[in-house]
């Protein structure tokens, strides 16, 4: 891989984490989740998205499949919060350091709490963002909830179409 190393990819080295780089083309808008799966010739069940929340005076971290959504309701349960909400878009890089389509659960300025969406704990890989848009790294999902000392719960509801 020519391209530069995020600062994820440099943190699951650092941590002996075994990953596979994955790249995609894009424009200058970020492609959704399932176009990402669909770019990487990947099931859509693997690819998972990553969405920050505040909740109280805290911020959360939820990784998701990207064909659901973050149920709010089960979303606060999980982090013991009476109610979280999605940050503002122009929020993301002061919050984590990355952009929007590029956010990593791995690497952020500061660790928050990080909640996996239960349905990782029955795949053997997960696919995640590398930290800039346009590369995803694919990992072992109880490794990469390891690393960031993360948790899993039900947090996703299905998109109806």
């Amino acid at each position: 891989m020519s391209e530069s190393k995020t600062n994820a990819m440099r943190i699951l080295e650092q941590n002996k984490i075994s990953y596979i780089p994955h790249s995609y083309p894009h424009g200058k808008t970020p492609p959704d989740g399932a176009e990402v799966a669909k770019l990487l010739g990947q099931d859509p069940e693997t690819v998972f998205k990553t969405l920050v929340t505040k909740g109280g005076n805290n911020y959360y971290v939820f990784v998701l499949p990207v064909l659901k959504e973050l149920d709010l309701k089960k979303a606060a349960k999980a982090v013991s919060e009476k109610s979280v909400e999605m940050i503002p878009v122009k929020d993301i890089n002061k919050v984590t350091g990355y952009i929007r389509g590029g956010c990593s659960p791995v690497g952020m300025k500061k660790l928050h709490k990080t909640v996996f969406a239960a349905e990782c704990e029955k795949l053997e890989k997960i696919i995640v963002s590398g930290g800039r848009i346009g590369l995803q790294i694919e990992t072992n999902p109880s490794d990469l909830i390891g690393l960031v000392d993360g948790i899993t719960a039900e947090i996703t509801i299905n998109i109806t179409l």
